[in-house]
């Protein structure tokens, strides 16, 4: 028997892939299924709120993952005055009622864990990824991969990470390499990326999108628009400072809940290979019952 790995808030599956690589069976579990062209979940899918979920049911689990929606914790962390009064509004509420629905998907995590672990007389792992906003509101991540933080079962050796900085003339460098090269350790591989010419991130002259499931990225001066459509994406283009985006991509205007903007959010919060590959490889049961 393989062991197995379940996956909450599975989105796209960057978890999944790397426990997938690692030889797991993997069952996600999302309220929608995510599809934008070739691009969607690559593993068993359970198309159902996490939130009526019960531990019980993943008993015979070996790792439990899980990405909760991190949309609230972003927006708080901005330096905007309606994002700062919301985050104040929270702090205020004497009854604790609003932080308590802030951190609902977040706090579900580890009721399901809790009850697998019940179930099955025995400690089931797992590892939680959010936004480094999250951090005030849920307890202060145990180690953070770029953007990524972790929480939970987080092993105690993790993939070396460089510590980055923005210098000036707008380039990314790592603190040892001051103007160089910035190892840019959020890609489905850990890479080195100059950006340069006001043209793009580059790897050996090669253009490199900001979004690591586009495999092409052109820096433009001039025009507004967010995400295109990745229905057809080949092509990513960053136009007025803003995003990256297909050519024919819809305005900055579109809904949020629009197909090009959610395909982009998508992609943008998948779990880089490098880090779900060495959390499933840390956590993959040696007992016989697996081999």
């Amino acid at each position: 028997m393989k062991p197995i790995c379940i996956d909450l808030f599975s989105g796209l599956g960057g978890w999944a892939e790397g426990a997938l690589a690692e030889g797991y069976d993997v069952i996600g579990f999302d309220i929608e299924r995510h599809v934008y062209g070739e691009h969607r979940y690559p593993a068993q899918l359970v198309l159902q709120d996490v939130l009526t979920l019960h531990g019980s049911q993943f008993k015979d689990a070996a790792l439990i993952v899980a990405s909760p929606p991190c949309q609230e914790f972003s927006y708080m962390a901005m330096p905007w005055s309606l994002a700062k009064a919301k985050a104040a509004a929270i702090r205020a509420d004497e009854t604790g009622q609003i932080r308590s629905d802030l951190t609902r998907l977040f706090d579900a995590c580890f009721r399901i864990q809790r009850e697998a672990c019940e179930a099955a007389g025995r400690h089931i792992p797992m590892v939680v990824e959010n936004v480094r906003g999250a951090n005030e509101w849920v307890g202060r991540s145990r180690w953070n991969f770029g953007s990524f933080h972790l929480w939970g079962d987080v092993p105690a050796l993790m993939p070396m990470r460089f510590n980055g900085f923005k210098s000036s003339g707008m380039n990314w460098s790592d603190q040892t390499k001051r103007g160089q090269d910035f190892t840019r350790v959020a890609g489905r591989q850990t890479m080195d990326g100059l950006k340069h010419d006001n043209s793009g991130w580059r790897e050996n002259g090669t253009l490199l999108s900001c979004n690591r499931m586009v495999p092409d990225g052109i820096k433009r001066t001039s025009g507004g628009t967010w995400f295109g459509d990745y229905r057809e994406m080949k092509e990513g283009i960053k136009q007025g400072g803003t995003w990256w985006h297909d050519p024919t991509s819809a305005s900055r205007t579109s809904s949020s809940k629009s197909p090009a903007r959610k395909a982009a959010s998508a992609m943008i919060a998948k779990i880089p290979l490098p880090l779900a590959t060495h959390i499933a490889k840390v956590w993959k049961p040696q007992t016989s019952m697996f081999d």
